[in-house]
């Protein structure tokens, strides 16, 4: 799990194995992350994009950008939260994933990135 505030934004990222969607033998590990934005300032924000670092267990990187996230361009007005949950697949049974939202506020559209601490993917030692 990771939690990290910046500029009022809180950012808690809480990771899980998908053992029914996942493949040991053929090296597919299918992992679930459940993301919780909270606007704990005092100014409207806006996400308008996504920047993932995804490492395997052998160190590969992987970088995923795009718009939003799940569709969304959520507004978040201060103490309002939002809240999804997506997945990321791996070819081996550890990893990890940090990144960022690159956020604007909606009075001065100053944009500014909320940081996603790294965060741990990683098969339950009871499944190994």
């Amino acid at each position: 799990m990771s939690n990290t505030l910046t500029q009022g934004l809180r950012v808690i990222a809480q990771p899980s194995y998908v053992a029914e969607q996942s493949d040991p033998a053929a090296g597919r590990y299918l992992f679930a992350y459940h993301i919780t934005v909270r606007n704990e300032g005092e100014m409207a924000v806006q996400l308008i994009s996504r920047h993932w670092v995804i490492t395997n267990g052998e160190g590969r990187v992987e970088e995923v950008r795009g718009p939003g996230v799940v569709g969304q361009q959520p507004v978040l007005r201060p103490g309002e939260t939002f809240e999804y949950t997506s997945a990321c697949p791996l070819d081996t049974p550890v990893g990890t994933m940090h990144g960022e939202f690159n956020m604007r506020r909606t009075d001065t559209r100053e944009a500014f990135d909320a940081r996603i601490a790294p965060f741990r993917l990683a098969v339950p030692r009871s499944l190994n």
